[in-house]
């Protein structure tokens, strides 16, 4: 997107969520931890902010915590997997089907 607005993500473990804290108000991606498995469970994104790839970038910022962590991660939210169904090329962070 040209002349975007560059979204700051933060990881904060003890809540098990990516926040962008935009003009007052939160955008998340929660998550949950199952055995070796990260599972994305569900991103929210205020009414006001929809459309700028705001949730994008908390995937992204998911998938840049899953490379250094090592973890494998299981889309459970709607978007989640839409994003990795348009984003192949992110692919190598997901758990294969046992």
């Amino acid at each position: 997107m040209p002349n975007r607005e560059r979204i700051e993500v933060r990881h904060v473990p003890e809540r098990h969520q990516f926040e962008a804290h935009l003009k007052g108000d939160l955008a998340y991606l929660s998550y949950s931890v199952t055995d070796d498995c990260i599972s994305l469970d569900h991103t929210f994104v205020p009414e006001t902010f929809r459309g700028r790839g705001v949730a994008a970038d908390l995937v992204r910022a998911a998938i840049n915590e899953a490379r250094q962590r090592h973890w494998r991660l299981v889309p459970r939210c709607s978007y989640v997997v839409t994003f990795f169904e348009r984003h192949p090329e992110f692919a190598d962070v997901l758990s294969r089907p046992s």
